[in-house]
């Protein structure tokens, strides 16, 4: 019972967070600077087709009728017209979608599998030169700017040393076969994604080997070695296994994060994704555009955030206990 009441609490609050977020929305690009209308409707046109065009996208209602039809079509995923393609919203973004999920897949793969490797690495050679060189490299990653080690690896292997693509997700023509491309699309995806794990792997590795030291200096630990057990069990059968719920909930929590980061990513490698279908669309002033994906991002945050608090109350119960003391 208590676990029911502390999801549904978490779920109510997720509601909650999505509708401000979606209002702010709403209003954030009403008042922004420009003339959307301009994008839609030519000076030459005549009264009557100006008026049809405003119809069509829904500028003729009241602005608070605006905002409930706003509403009210997010949720049936109908994100209207872009004011620049004159396509659906929803199927722009449902054709650059897989380019996003593809990105974070191996962004997040790949940094949850060099964090925690690296971090039970170091914490296996306290005081040597490996956990040292972990630590510096991970507190260099997690200090400097992101979007600047990417702007560095763009210089290096688009001018210094260019053997790998900058720019897009397939070659152009693209190559025959289907094996063929799919070399070529994992080909594009390396320096993106491979930026990535190296922004974001610091964190994991860190956490990893301090929670790791603090495993190794308990006393079953001791207990396992005075009875022979082989270094090796000791370090993945007994240690891993017992910091396992913590970084479980690092994994869960750090999926918001690698969701919104895509912005930036995908705006730096020219990715043909979401959130780079964000930025030229809010660049252009292309409302309808800017709130669809914006919509789509929000929604995979707040969905992220509710698996992390999912995987809270299953590895710490202590989280849904409430004030009285009953869970």
């Amino acid at each position: 019972m208590g676990f029911r009441s502390y999801l549904l609490r978490r779920v109510l609050y997720a509601i909650l967070v999505l509708f401000v977020i979606l209002t702010f929305n709403f209003v954030l690009f009403r008042l922004m600077p420009g003339d959307p209308e301009k994008m839609i409707i030519d000076p030459n046109f005549t009264p009557e087709a100006k008026m049809e065009l405003r119809r069509q996208y829904g500028l003729d209602e009241p602005l608070f009728k605006q905002y409930i039809n706003y509403l009210s079509s997010l949720i049936r995923f109908d994100m209207g017209l872009s004011f620049n393609t004159r396509r659906p919203v929803w199927s722009e973004l449902k054709e650059r979608l897989p380019n996003t999920i593809v990105l974070f897949a191996a962004t997040f793969i790949g940094t949850a599998t060099v964090g925690i490797s690296l971090g039970v690495y170091a914490a296996a050679n306290r005081e040597k030169f490996a956990e040292k060189f972990v630590v510096g490299s991970g507190l260099f990653a997690y200090a400097v700017p992101g979007f600047f080690i990417q702007l560095l690896l763009l210089l290096l292997f688009g001018y210094y040393w260019p053997i790998l693509p900058i720019h897009g997700t397939m070659s152009a023509p693209p190559p025959e076969g289907t094996f063929a491309i799919l070399l070529d699309r994992i080909w594009h995806l390396i320096l993106p994604a491979g930026s990535n794990v190296l922004i974001g792997f610091g964190s994991w590795a860190l956490y990893t080997r301090n929670t790791m030291l603090e495993a190794l200096s308990q006393d079953y630990i001791v207990t396992a070695r005075a009875k022979g057990i082989p270094r090796r069990g000791i370090l993945y059968n007994h240690a891993l296994r017992s910091v396992l719920p913590p970084i479980i909930t690092l994994i869960f929590m750090s999926l918001p994060g690698a969701v919104s980061g895509a912005v930036i990513t995908e705006s730096i490698f020219s990715w043909h994704g979401v959130g780079r279908y964000l930025l030229d669309a809010t660049l252009k002033m292309d409302y309808p555009a800017a709130q669809g994906a914006f919509y789509l991002i929000a929604l995979a945050v707040i969905i992220s955030n509710l698996l992390a608090d999912f995987a809270y109350g299953l590895v710490d119960p202590r989280i849904r206990v409430g004030a009285g003391g009953q869970s």
